[in-house]
């Protein structure tokens, strides 16, 4: 019974913290040739240099676009519908 409390209190504790990633929200990998062309465009010109090779669309709606600069260091952008930017890592 011990173990049995033990588990679920690590269960909550989980939940609280959101271990589950349920904060960023669920996305799902499309092909770059999937993303919208204004977007990309916001992409490029916001992280000029980077070649982009991956991307993610939320289930708000968001693109998340990742690539790496010439120096391998890995660049991410975040870009709502409406075009505008909601995080640049």
């Amino acid at each position: 019974m011990r173990y049995a409390n033990g588990f679920l209190i690590l269960a909550q504790v989980g939940l609280l913290l959101d271990c589950g990633g349920a904060a960023k929200g669920k996305k799902t990998t499309i092909d770059l040739k999937d993303v919208p062309p204004n977007i990309m465009k916001i992409a490029q010109d916001n992280l000029p240099g980077v070649e982009f090779d991956t991307a993610w669309k939320k289930q708000s709606g968001v693109f998340e676009v990742q690539g790496k600069e010439k120096n391998g260091k890995v660049r991410e952008i975040d870009i709502r519908p409406d075009g505008s930017i909601e995080e640049i890592e």
